[in-house]
Protein backbone atom coordinates (compact mmCIF):
# COMPACT_ATOMS: atom_id res chain seq x y z
CA UNK A 1 0.00 0.00 0.00
CA UNK A 2 2.86 2.41 0.70
CA UNK A 3 3.79 2.21 -3.02
CA UNK A 4 0.43 3.82 -3.88
CA UNK A 5 1.09 6.32 -1.10
CA UNK A 6 4.44 7.25 -2.65
CA UNK A 7 3.15 7.41 -6.21
CA UNK A 8 0.20 9.64 -5.35
CA UNK A 9 2.37 12.06 -3.40
CA UNK A 10 4.95 12.35 -6.17
CA UNK A 11 2.19 12.89 -8.73
CA UNK A 12 0.73 15.80 -6.76
CA UNK A 13 4.18 17.33 -6.19
CA UNK A 14 4.93 17.09 -9.91
CA UNK A 15 1.66 18.78 -10.86
CA UNK A 16 1.85 21.64 -8.37
CA UNK A 17 5.68 22.10 -8.30
CA UNK A 18 7.71 22.52 -5.08
CA UNK A 19 6.16 25.11 -2.81
CA UNK A 20 4.06 25.27 0.30
CA UNK A 21 0.78 24.70 -1.47
CA UNK A 22 2.10 21.65 -3.34
CA UNK A 23 3.21 20.06 -0.08
CA UNK A 24 -0.13 20.93 1.50
CA UNK A 25 -2.09 19.39 -1.38
CA UNK A 26 0.08 16.27 -1.41
CA UNK A 27 -0.35 15.76 2.33
CA UNK A 28 -4.12 16.30 2.36
CA UNK A 29 -4.81 14.12 -0.70
CA UNK A 30 -2.54 11.28 0.34
CA UNK A 31 -3.80 11.43 3.93
CA UNK A 32 -7.39 11.31 2.72
CA UNK A 33 -6.55 8.34 0.49
CA UNK A 34 -5.08 6.33 3.37
CA UNK A 35 -7.29 7.41 6.27
CA UNK A 36 -10.63 8.24 4.59
CA UNK A 37 -13.21 9.07 7.30
CA UNK A 38 -10.73 9.06 10.21
CA UNK A 39 -9.16 12.24 8.79
CA UNK A 40 -11.94 13.95 10.73
CA UNK A 41 -10.41 12.87 14.04
CA UNK A 42 -6.91 13.98 13.01
CA UNK A 43 -8.02 17.39 11.73
CA UNK A 44 -10.19 17.98 14.81
CA UNK A 45 -7.43 17.22 17.34
CA UNK A 46 -4.85 19.15 15.29
CA UNK A 47 -7.17 22.17 15.05
CA UNK A 48 -7.75 22.20 18.82
CA UNK A 49 -3.99 22.08 19.39
CA UNK A 50 -3.48 24.96 16.95
CA UNK A 51 -6.05 27.09 18.78
CA UNK A 52 -4.46 26.33 22.16
CA UNK A 53 -1.05 27.36 20.84
CA UNK A 54 -2.28 30.56 19.23
CA UNK A 55 -4.39 31.64 22.21
CA UNK A 56 -2.21 30.64 25.18
CA UNK A 57 1.38 30.67 23.81
CA UNK A 58 2.32 33.82 25.72
CA UNK A 59 0.92 32.70 29.06
CA UNK A 60 2.99 31.24 31.92
CA UNK A 61 0.98 28.01 32.06
CA UNK A 62 1.10 27.36 28.30
CA UNK A 63 3.64 24.51 28.38
CA UNK A 64 1.65 22.67 31.06
CA UNK A 65 -1.49 23.04 28.95
CA UNK A 66 0.31 21.91 25.78
CA UNK A 67 1.67 18.76 27.44
CA UNK A 68 -1.61 17.93 29.18
CA UNK A 69 -3.59 18.20 25.94
CA UNK A 70 -1.18 16.08 23.90
CA UNK A 71 -0.59 13.44 26.57
CA UNK A 72 -4.34 13.08 26.99
CA UNK A 73 -4.88 12.30 23.32
CA UNK A 74 -1.74 10.15 23.13
CA UNK A 75 -3.23 7.88 25.80
CA UNK A 76 -6.88 8.26 24.83
CA UNK A 77 -6.24 7.29 21.21
CA UNK A 78 -4.76 3.96 22.32
CA UNK A 79 -7.29 3.23 25.07
CA UNK A 80 -10.28 3.81 22.76
CA UNK A 81 -8.54 2.31 19.69
CA UNK A 82 -8.97 5.43 17.59
CA UNK A 83 -12.59 6.09 18.62
CA UNK A 84 -15.77 5.09 16.82
CA UNK A 85 -18.19 7.29 14.92
CA UNK A 86 -21.07 5.37 16.49
CA UNK A 87 -20.24 6.98 19.86
CA UNK A 88 -21.04 10.37 18.32
CA UNK A 89 -24.42 9.15 17.10
CA UNK A 90 -25.99 6.25 15.26
CA UNK A 91 -26.49 8.40 12.18
CA UNK A 92 -22.68 8.62 11.86
CA UNK A 93 -21.96 4.93 12.45
CA UNK A 94 -21.77 4.18 8.70
CA UNK A 95 -18.47 6.11 8.61
CA UNK A 96 -16.87 3.27 10.62
CA UNK A 97 -17.00 1.25 7.40
CA UNK A 98 -14.63 3.73 5.72
CA UNK A 99 -11.76 3.95 8.21
CA UNK A 100 -8.97 3.64 5.63
CA UNK A 101 -6.15 1.18 5.08
CA UNK A 102 -4.57 1.27 8.55
CA UNK A 103 -5.21 2.40 12.12
CA UNK A 104 -4.74 6.16 12.25
CA UNK A 105 -3.98 6.22 15.99
CA UNK A 106 -0.71 4.33 15.50
CA UNK A 107 0.84 7.01 13.26
CA UNK A 108 -0.74 9.75 15.34
CA UNK A 109 2.04 9.24 17.90
CA UNK A 110 4.32 11.06 15.46
CA UNK A 111 1.69 13.78 14.95
CA UNK A 112 1.69 14.36 18.73
CA UNK A 113 5.43 15.02 18.62
CA UNK A 114 4.94 17.50 15.78
CA UNK A 115 2.10 19.28 17.58
CA UNK A 116 4.31 19.71 20.66
CA UNK A 117 7.18 20.92 18.46
CA UNK A 118 4.94 23.51 16.81
CA UNK A 119 3.77 24.72 20.21
CA UNK A 120 7.27 25.07 21.65
CA UNK A 121 8.74 26.74 18.54
CA UNK A 122 5.86 29.24 18.42
CA UNK A 123 6.22 29.89 22.16
CA UNK A 124 9.97 30.40 21.83
CA UNK A 125 9.56 32.65 18.78
CA UNK A 126 8.66 35.51 21.17
CA UNK A 127 11.75 35.01 23.32
CA UNK A 128 15.17 36.38 22.51
CA UNK A 129 17.23 33.66 20.82
CA UNK A 130 20.60 32.82 22.39
CA UNK A 131 21.75 31.03 19.27
CA UNK A 132 24.95 32.57 17.88
CA UNK A 133 24.76 31.86 14.15
CA UNK A 134 28.12 33.45 13.33
CA UNK A 135 29.92 31.37 15.93
CA UNK A 136 28.06 28.26 14.78
CA UNK A 137 29.06 28.81 11.13
CA UNK A 138 32.72 29.00 12.17
CA UNK A 139 32.59 25.60 13.90
CA UNK A 140 30.14 23.64 11.72
CA UNK A 141 31.76 21.77 8.83
CA UNK A 142 28.47 21.52 6.90
CA UNK A 143 27.76 25.25 7.09
CA UNK A 144 31.38 26.17 6.28
CA UNK A 145 31.18 24.07 3.11
CA UNK A 146 28.14 25.99 1.84
CA UNK A 147 25.42 23.69 3.14
CA UNK A 148 22.89 24.17 5.92
CA UNK A 149 23.01 21.83 8.89
CA UNK A 150 19.96 20.68 10.84
CA UNK A 151 20.94 22.54 14.00
CA UNK A 152 21.01 25.85 12.12
CA UNK A 153 17.61 25.17 10.54
CA UNK A 154 16.16 24.35 13.94
CA UNK A 155 17.73 27.03 16.11
CA UNK A 156 17.64 30.16 13.97
CA UNK A 157 13.83 30.24 13.99
CA UNK A 158 11.35 31.29 11.30
CA UNK A 159 9.26 34.35 10.57
CA UNK A 160 5.81 34.79 12.08
CA UNK A 161 4.14 34.28 8.69
CA UNK A 162 5.25 30.61 8.79
CA UNK A 163 3.04 29.86 11.81
CA UNK A 164 -0.13 29.62 9.74
CA UNK A 165 -2.71 26.85 9.89
CA UNK A 166 -1.91 25.71 6.34
CA UNK A 167 1.82 25.26 7.00
CA UNK A 168 1.04 23.74 10.42
CA UNK A 169 -1.25 21.14 8.87
CA UNK A 170 1.26 20.48 6.11
CA UNK A 171 3.91 19.87 8.77
CA UNK A 172 1.72 17.46 10.74
CA UNK A 173 0.79 15.24 7.80
CA UNK A 174 3.80 15.75 5.50
CA UNK A 175 3.53 12.65 3.33
CA UNK A 176 7.13 11.29 3.34
CA UNK A 177 7.47 11.50 7.12
CA UNK A 178 3.90 10.83 8.25
CA UNK A 179 4.04 7.06 8.70
CA UNK A 180 7.32 6.59 10.58
CA UNK A 181 9.45 9.74 10.58
CA UNK A 182 12.28 10.72 10.86
CA UNK A 183 11.09 13.44 13.23
CA UNK A 184 11.81 17.03 12.27
CA UNK A 185 11.13 20.18 14.29
CA UNK A 186 8.67 22.76 12.99
CA UNK A 187 11.39 25.40 12.56
CA UNK A 188 13.55 23.05 10.46
CA UNK A 189 10.58 22.01 8.32
CA UNK A 190 9.11 25.47 7.72
CA UNK A 191 12.49 27.02 6.86
CA UNK A 192 12.90 24.59 3.95
CA UNK A 193 9.54 25.17 2.29
CA UNK A 194 10.68 28.19 0.26
CA UNK A 195 14.36 27.22 0.04
CA UNK A 196 14.65 23.44 -0.46
CA UNK A 197 17.63 21.55 0.96
CA UNK A 198 20.94 21.95 -0.86
CA UNK A 199 23.06 19.45 1.09
CA UNK A 200 22.25 16.56 -1.26
CA UNK A 201 22.83 17.02 -4.96
CA UNK A 202 21.46 14.65 -7.57
CA UNK A 203 24.51 12.37 -7.49
CA UNK A 204 24.39 12.24 -3.69
CA UNK A 205 20.71 11.30 -3.78
CA UNK A 206 21.39 8.60 -6.37
CA UNK A 207 24.16 7.10 -4.23
CA UNK A 208 21.97 7.34 -1.11
CA UNK A 209 19.20 5.42 -2.88
CA UNK A 210 21.65 2.82 -4.21
CA UNK A 211 23.07 2.21 -0.71
CA UNK A 212 19.52 1.70 0.53
CA UNK A 213 18.98 -0.90 -2.20
CA UNK A 214 22.11 -2.79 -1.14
CA UNK A 215 20.91 -2.72 2.49
CA UNK A 216 17.51 -4.04 1.42
CA UNK A 217 19.17 -6.96 -0.38
CA UNK A 218 21.13 -7.68 2.80
CA UNK A 219 17.87 -7.82 4.75
CA UNK A 220 16.43 -10.24 2.20
CA UNK A 221 19.50 -12.43 2.59
CA UNK A 222 19.28 -12.35 6.39
CA UNK A 223 15.59 -13.24 6.53
CA UNK A 224 16.09 -16.20 4.17
CA UNK A 225 19.19 -17.65 5.84
CA UNK A 226 18.93 -16.74 9.53
CA UNK A 227 15.81 -17.40 11.60
CA UNK A 228 16.60 -15.45 14.77
CA UNK A 229 13.16 -13.88 15.11
CA UNK A 230 11.26 -17.13 14.65
CA UNK A 231 13.30 -18.78 17.42
CA UNK A 232 12.90 -15.75 19.72
CA UNK A 233 9.17 -15.10 19.22
CA UNK A 234 8.16 -18.77 19.34
CA UNK A 235 9.92 -19.29 22.67
CA UNK A 236 12.07 -22.12 21.34
CA UNK A 237 15.16 -20.28 22.58
CA UNK A 238 14.30 -21.49 26.09
CA UNK A 239 15.19 -25.05 25.01
CA UNK A 240 18.56 -24.15 23.48
CA UNK A 241 22.06 -23.89 24.90
CA UNK A 242 23.38 -20.62 26.41
CA UNK A 243 25.63 -20.07 23.38
CA UNK A 244 22.65 -20.47 21.03
CA UNK A 245 20.60 -18.05 23.14
CA UNK A 246 23.40 -15.47 22.96
CA UNK A 247 23.67 -15.82 19.17
CA UNK A 248 19.88 -15.53 18.77
CA UNK A 249 19.70 -12.45 21.01
CA UNK A 250 22.56 -10.74 19.22
CA UNK A 251 21.05 -11.64 15.84
CA UNK A 252 17.61 -10.29 16.81
CA UNK A 253 19.10 -6.92 17.82
CA UNK A 254 21.03 -6.65 14.55
CA UNK A 255 17.88 -7.56 12.62
CA UNK A 256 15.92 -4.87 14.49
CA UNK A 257 18.60 -2.31 13.68
CA UNK A 258 18.61 -3.16 9.98
CA UNK A 259 14.81 -3.20 9.82
CA UNK A 260 14.47 0.30 11.25
CA UNK A 261 17.47 1.46 9.23
CA UNK A 262 15.64 0.50 6.02
CA UNK A 263 12.32 2.03 7.06
CA UNK A 264 13.75 5.37 8.15
CA UNK A 265 16.22 5.74 5.30
CA UNK A 266 13.48 5.01 2.78
CA UNK A 267 11.30 7.82 4.10
CA UNK A 268 14.26 10.17 4.54
CA UNK A 269 15.25 9.55 0.91
CA UNK A 270 11.71 10.36 -0.16
CA UNK A 271 11.77 13.58 1.89
CA UNK A 272 15.15 14.61 0.45
CA UNK A 273 13.80 14.18 -3.08
CA UNK A 274 10.90 16.46 -2.11
CA UNK A 275 13.35 19.12 -0.84
CA UNK A 276 13.14 18.63 2.95
CA UNK A 277 16.30 17.52 4.77
CA UNK A 278 15.70 15.69 8.05
CA UNK A 279 18.07 14.02 10.56
CA UNK A 280 19.51 10.61 9.79
CA UNK A 281 17.92 8.20 12.26
CA UNK A 282 20.68 5.57 12.20
CA UNK A 283 23.95 7.50 11.75
CA UNK A 284 26.04 4.76 13.37
CA UNK A 285 25.90 0.96 13.22
CA UNK A 286 24.54 -0.83 16.28
CA UNK A 287 27.85 -2.72 16.53
CA UNK A 288 29.75 0.55 16.87
CA UNK A 289 28.22 1.82 20.13
CA UNK A 290 29.74 1.06 23.52
CA UNK A 291 27.84 3.34 25.92
CA UNK A 292 24.18 4.11 26.54
CA UNK A 293 24.37 7.80 25.74
CA UNK A 294 26.15 7.16 22.44
CA UNK A 295 23.73 4.36 21.59
CA UNK A 296 20.64 6.53 22.01
CA UNK A 297 22.21 9.31 19.96
CA UNK A 298 22.59 6.81 17.12
CA UNK A 299 19.33 4.84 17.45
CA UNK A 300 16.31 6.84 16.29
CA UNK A 301 18.54 9.90 16.41
CA UNK A 302 15.83 12.33 15.27
CA UNK A 303 13.67 11.26 18.24
CA UNK A 304 16.67 11.76 20.52
CA UNK A 305 17.08 15.31 19.18
CA UNK A 306 13.38 15.94 19.78
CA UNK A 307 13.56 14.60 23.34
CA UNK A 308 16.64 16.69 24.15
CA UNK A 309 15.14 19.91 22.73
CA UNK A 310 11.57 19.64 24.05
CA UNK A 311 11.93 17.52 27.21
CA UNK A 312 15.44 17.04 28.56
CA UNK A 313 16.64 20.67 28.38
CA UNK A 314 13.35 22.24 29.60
CA UNK A 315 13.45 19.80 32.57
CA UNK A 316 16.86 21.12 33.56
CA UNK A 317 19.27 19.27 31.27
CA UNK A 318 22.48 17.82 32.68
CA UNK A 319 21.99 19.58 36.03
CA UNK A 320 19.25 17.05 36.86
CA UNK A 321 20.37 14.24 34.56
CA UNK A 322 19.93 11.39 37.04
CA UNK A 323 16.28 12.43 37.55
CA UNK A 324 15.45 13.54 34.00
CA UNK A 325 16.35 10.24 32.32
CA UNK A 326 13.56 8.48 34.25
CA UNK A 327 10.95 10.97 33.04
CA UNK A 328 12.24 10.96 29.47
CA UNK A 329 12.43 7.17 29.10
CA UNK A 330 9.04 6.65 30.78
CA UNK A 331 7.56 9.02 28.20
CA UNK A 332 9.37 7.14 25.42
CA UNK A 333 7.85 3.86 26.61
CA UNK A 334 4.32 5.29 26.81
CA UNK A 335 4.77 6.99 23.45
CA UNK A 336 5.61 3.66 21.81
CA UNK A 337 2.66 1.78 23.29
CA UNK A 338 0.78 1.05 26.50
CA UNK A 339 2.57 -2.17 27.43
CA UNK A 340 4.26 -3.22 30.66
CA UNK A 341 7.23 -4.71 28.84
CA UNK A 342 8.04 -1.29 27.36
CA UNK A 343 7.94 0.29 30.81
CA UNK A 344 10.26 -2.46 32.04
CA UNK A 345 12.57 -1.68 29.11
CA UNK A 346 12.53 2.03 29.96
CA UNK A 347 13.23 1.53 33.67
CA UNK A 348 15.94 -1.08 33.03
CA UNK A 349 17.64 1.38 30.67
CA UNK A 350 17.48 4.12 33.32
CA UNK A 351 18.85 1.73 35.92
CA UNK A 352 21.79 0.89 33.65
CA UNK A 353 22.32 4.60 33.02
CA UNK A 354 23.17 5.32 36.67
CA UNK A 355 26.58 3.55 36.87
CA UNK A 356 27.55 4.96 33.47
CA UNK A 357 26.82 8.51 34.65
CA UNK A 358 28.83 7.92 37.84
CA UNK A 359 31.81 6.55 35.91
CA UNK A 360 31.71 9.34 33.32
CA UNK A 361 31.66 11.90 36.10
CA UNK A 362 34.65 10.22 37.77
CA UNK A 363 36.63 10.00 34.52
CA UNK A 364 35.94 13.65 33.63
CA UNK A 365 37.32 14.83 36.98
CA UNK A 366 40.32 12.49 36.84
CA UNK A 367 43.24 13.68 34.71
CA UNK A 368 45.70 11.09 33.41
CA UNK A 369 49.16 12.45 34.21
CA UNK A 370 51.17 9.54 32.78
CA UNK A 371 50.95 6.88 30.08
CA UNK A 372 50.28 4.22 32.71
CA UNK A 373 47.28 6.01 34.25
CA UNK A 374 45.94 6.76 30.76
CA UNK A 375 46.25 3.06 29.92
CA UNK A 376 44.41 2.09 33.13
CA UNK A 377 41.58 4.55 32.41
CA UNK A 378 41.25 3.22 28.86
CA UNK A 379 41.14 -0.39 30.08
CA UNK A 380 38.54 0.42 32.72
CA UNK A 381 36.50 2.24 30.07
CA UNK A 382 36.68 -0.84 27.82
CA UNK A 383 35.46 -3.04 30.69
CA UNK A 384 32.61 -0.58 31.35
CA UNK A 385 31.80 -0.64 27.63
CA UNK A 386 31.54 -4.44 27.64
CA UNK A 387 29.18 -4.30 30.63
CA UNK A 388 27.09 -1.58 28.95
CA UNK A 389 26.70 -3.59 25.73
CA UNK A 390 25.51 -6.57 27.79
CA UNK A 391 23.01 -4.36 29.62
CA UNK A 392 21.75 -2.91 26.34
CA UNK A 393 21.16 -6.40 24.98
CA UNK A 394 19.18 -7.41 28.07
CA UNK A 395 17.07 -4.21 28.16
CA UNK A 396 16.16 -4.34 24.46
CA UNK A 397 15.41 -8.07 24.48
CA UNK A 398 13.11 -7.61 27.48
CA UNK A 399 11.41 -4.55 25.95
CA UNK A 400 10.90 -5.76 22.40
CA UNK A 401 11.18 -9.56 22.31
CA UNK A 402 10.79 -11.72 25.43
CA UNK A 403 9.00 -9.30 27.78
CA UNK A 404 9.33 -9.16 31.60
CA UNK A 405 8.08 -12.76 31.90
CA UNK A 406 11.16 -13.95 30.00
CA UNK A 407 13.70 -12.44 32.43
CA UNK A 408 13.75 -15.52 34.67
CA UNK A 409 14.15 -17.87 31.71
CA UNK A 410 16.94 -15.72 30.29
CA UNK A 411 18.74 -15.64 33.63
CA UNK A 412 18.37 -19.37 34.17
CA UNK A 413 20.05 -20.10 30.83
CA UNK A 414 23.22 -18.24 31.81
CA UNK A 415 23.50 -18.46 35.60
CA UNK A 416 24.64 -22.08 35.70
CA UNK A 417 27.71 -24.20 34.93
CA UNK A 418 26.99 -24.18 31.18
CA UNK A 419 26.18 -20.49 31.09
CA UNK A 420 29.14 -19.01 32.98
CA UNK A 421 31.74 -19.88 30.28
CA UNK A 422 29.44 -18.34 27.65
CA UNK A 423 29.06 -15.19 29.76
CA UNK A 424 32.84 -15.01 30.08
CA UNK A 425 33.36 -15.45 26.33
CA UNK A 426 30.63 -12.90 25.61
CA UNK A 427 32.23 -10.39 27.95
CA UNK A 428 35.69 -10.85 26.38
CA UNK A 429 34.18 -10.45 22.91
CA UNK A 430 32.48 -7.20 23.88
CA UNK A 431 35.65 -6.00 25.61
CA UNK A 432 37.71 -6.54 22.42
CA UNK A 433 34.95 -4.93 20.37
CA UNK A 434 34.94 -1.88 22.64
CA UNK A 435 38.72 -1.49 22.26
CA UNK A 436 38.24 -1.60 18.49
CA UNK A 437 35.57 1.12 18.76
CA UNK A 438 38.04 3.29 20.69
CA UNK A 439 40.44 3.08 17.73
CA UNK A 440 37.62 3.93 15.32
CA UNK A 441 36.75 7.03 17.39
CA UNK A 442 40.43 8.08 17.45
CA UNK A 443 40.58 7.77 13.65
CA UNK A 444 37.37 9.79 13.27
CA UNK A 445 38.79 12.63 15.38
CA UNK A 446 41.95 12.72 13.24
CA UNK A 447 39.89 12.94 10.06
Amino acid sequence: MHYYFTSLSFAVLFIFHKNTMSNFMACVLVGSFLLVSTVIFIISIASLNFLIVKIFARTKFFLYLLWTFNLYFLLSNRVYEGYSFSTIGLRWSYLDNFRGTFRWQICFNFVVLRMISFGYDYHWAYDHSHFDQKKHNQRCEVCKSGGTCYQLLQEKGVQDDKFTFTIYLCYLVYAPLYLAGPIVSFNAFASQLDVPQNNYKLRHLAWYGLRWTFSFLLMELMTHLFHYNALAISGLWKQLSPLDVFIIGYGVLNFMWLKFFLIWRYFRFWSLVCGIDVPENMPRCINNCYNLEGFWKSWHASYNKWLVRYMYIPLGGSKRKAFNVWIVFTFVAIWHDLEWKLLWWAWLTCLFFVPEMVMKSAVSTFKAESAITEFVVRELSAIAGAITITCLMVANLVGYVIGPSGINSLGSRFLNKQGFPVLGGMFVTFYVGTKLMFHIRDAERKW
